[in-house]
Formats: structure tokens, sequence, C-alpha cells
């Protein structure tokens, strides 16, 4: 993985964290091929029946703002 990628994804995640923290969960990079974020959601995020909406309206759009040329971000087991 890309040093440089990982940081801006990595200080994308870090823009959401609290809002995930405050419902007691939280989000893990897990890896970034060919422009695919993949991630793992922790405590109450990885059980929630939201979740995708979180995956894609708040944490893929975070992602997005800070580094464009994502294609996809997707959560892993």
């Amino acid at each position: 993985m890309n040093n440089e990628i990982q940081a801006k994804i990595e200080e994308a995640l870090n823009n959401i964290r609290p809002f995930l923290k405050a419902d007691g969960g939280d989000v893990e990079l897990i890896s970034v091929d060919n422009d695919i974020v993949k991630l793992r959601l922790l405590g109450a995020c990885s059980s929630c029946e939201i979740s995708h909406i979180t995956m894609k309206a708040g944490i893929e759009e975070s992602i997005r703002r800070i580094y464009p040329e994502v294609k996809e971000v997707v959560a892993e087991a």
C-alpha cells in the first residue's frame, strides 16, 4: 500500500472516527488495491443494521473528499 495514499485515507477516517466512536464503533483500514479501499467496521458498527449507509454516505464520502481517485469502498468481515 502506498504510504501517501494510506495517509490520505487515514486522514479521512480520522475525520469521521469521532462520529463512529460516539456510537460505540470504529473503522480500520485493511488495504488499498487498484483504488479500492477495504475497511473493517469495529465495535457497534460491525453489527449495526444501517452500517451499509454509514459506509457509503459517511465513510466513502469522507475518503472521496481527500482521495477522489477511489473507485469503491468496501467492508470486510
